[in-house]
């Protein structure tokens, strides 16, 4: 005896044609090879090849109906426009991350919060600071529920907040931004480059907030301690490293560290005629 359809199906009213709709076929791009193709972009500083990279697959991804890999690419997007200082591509493309985590039903996962931390990142490098603090206040609630304490997802967003309060001059909340980081960051290894940073920016919020004079003694600690840390034997002298001296050695030439500034860009000179 054959089934008939009747004998396995629910019935339903002949008047309700969702059950004649079909969800749109899925052809996923394929997002690591475009985030590593990113990747190489990015190494060169070709920020005009990623872009036409990025936008290529963006329209690819919306064609084929696959919304993660649109929001990978699109997260990535908005930082390239944002180094390059194109404010409306890059709050664009951080409007429609965030209004595709609601279309995907993502809203509260870790995924959410770094689309919030990118795009409070955005708004805060163009002069929106008010913005980006309501962003990083939401992603601070997620992370502090979905990550473990010592996630170095955790301290990059006190890092990137600290920031943004110094900007709204908000100094002792920027000061404990920056004291979370370090705590978290004191448990990642091989995170000496980003303690680093971390203890310049704090001796920035020490001067901005009480004056050169009065902020010597703490600026000078926090210089000293960036030093140790990127003199470290262990950290490995890799293209992260030449980075970190990058960005380090002018704020500490800014502070007197003359030598150790000079030093540190020499190194990371080095490093990237090696490559």
């Amino acid at each position: 005896m054959s089934l008939d359809k009747n004998d396995y199906q629910e019935p339903v009213c002949p008047f309700d044609f969702s059950q004649w709709k079909e969800e749109p076929a899925v052809r996923q791009i394929p997002v690591g090879r475009v985030l590593e193709k990113l990747d190489e972009h990015y190494s060169r500083s070709d920020y005009a090849a990623a872009v036409r990279l990025a936008e290529y697959w963006i329209g690819e991804a919306k064609y084929g109906n696959d919304l993660r890999g649109e929001f990978a690419v699109r997260n990535e997007l908005m930082g390239v426009f944002r180094k390059t200082g194109q404010r409306e591509k890059a709050t664009d493309n951080a409007s429609l991350c965030l209004e595709l985590i609601d279309r995907m039903d993502m809203n509260g996962s870790v995924t959410h919060g770094t689309a919030l931390v990118n795009a409070a990142t955005v708004y805060k490098a163009f002069g929106m600071p008010e913005r980006s603090l309501e962003l990083f206040r939401q992603a601070e609630a997620i992370y502090g529920k979905e990550l473990s304490g010592s996630d170095y997802r955790l301290a990059s967003l006190y890092n990137n907040m600290s920031v943004t309060l110094c900007d709204l001059g908000y100094f002792e909340d920027a000061a404990s931004c920056q004291e979370k980081a370090l705590d978290i960051l004191s448990r990642v290894e091989d995170s000496e480059g980003e303690q680093a940073v971390s203890w310049l920016n704090l001796a920035d919020i020490y001067e901005q907030s009480r004056g050169a004079e009065a902020s010597e003694e703490d600026v000078r600690r926090c210089c000293e301690k960036a030093v140790e840390l990127l003199n470290s034997a262990t950290l490995p002298r890799d293209g992260n490293y030449a980075f970190y001296c990058e960005k380090c050695a002018p704020v500490l030439s800014y502070y007197g560290f003359f030598i150790a500034a000079e030093e540190l860009s020499e190194r990371a000179k080095d490093i990237y005629d090696r490559r």
